[in-house]
């Protein structure tokens, strides 16, 4: 499996990223520059956490404009793996390669571990996961609350492409254990086609107990099994 990690100015998780990949998975990678139209043959991109051009408009709506998003976005029309972890889920939406938006938290900025429950095992971040399955990851964002309209959200929940709940210590969905407000409690959501996938917490930041959890491991095997299937 080779991995392609672009670099905006502002990441801040690009080096996470390559690290879980080379150092956890032993699988190959390579960092790309915002600026680069060539993903140098990447089975699966990663659009990393950070502050992508200081996000100074909104999270994630510059950095769609950068050269490489057009490759990221013809890669991911033919059917290929692409990962947008935290601000990468915002530049993912704004590029319309997912649906919804990321606004505001209702609380402001939360840097604090969160449990996630995976919701669904037929995605590519989530096969070797279970389905029920509880996660405990880091997430550090300003603007993470999940939004959609009533009519999409019920229609990603119909075609199974809500992957991740911000969920309680009991497995279940809270005012309480929600961090940012974020509709239905949603963590992390896929595309249509499933090959591509958002959410906001950080599995390249719980890869090993050292670092508080090693939980974010299950998602990258399932990127491995997924392109090794």
């Amino acid at each position: 499996m080779k991995v392609g990690i672009i670099r905006f100015p502002g990441s801040n998780c690009d080096e996470d990223a390559w690290f879980a990949i080379v150092n956890d998975l032993r699988e190959q990678a390579v960092m790309l520059w915002h600026k680069d139209t060539d993903l140098q043959g990447s089975d699966v991109v990663i659009l990393p956490g950070g502050f992508s051009y200081g996000d100074y408009l909104r999270a994630g709506a510059i950095a769609r404009f950068s050269p490489i998003m057009q490759q990221v976005a013809t890669h991911a029309a033919r059917g290929g793996v692409v990962i947008g972890i935290c601000n990468g889920f915002q530049i993912a939406c704004e590029a319309h390669l997912l649906p919804g938006a990321l606004l505001r938290n209702d609380v402001g900025y939360r840097a604090m571990p969160v449990t996630i429950r995976v919701e669904r095992t037929d995605s590519p971040l989530t096969a070797a996961a279970t389905v029920g399955q509880c996660l405990t990851m880091p997430i550090a964002h300003g603007e993470g609350r999940y939004t959609a309209s009533e009519d999409d959200l019920d229609r990603l929940e119909q075609a199974g492409q809500v992957l991740f709940r911000y969920v309680d210590s009991a497995g279940t969905p809270t005012t309480q254990s929600n961090p940012n407000g974020s509709m239905r409690n949603i963590a992390g959501i896929c595309n249509a086609n499933r090959n591509v996938v958002g959410l906001m917490p950080h599995p390249e930041r719980a890869m090993e107990p050292l670092l508080g959890s090693s939980d974010g491991r299950v998602l990258f095997e399932s990127l491995l099994a997924t392109v090794n299937a």
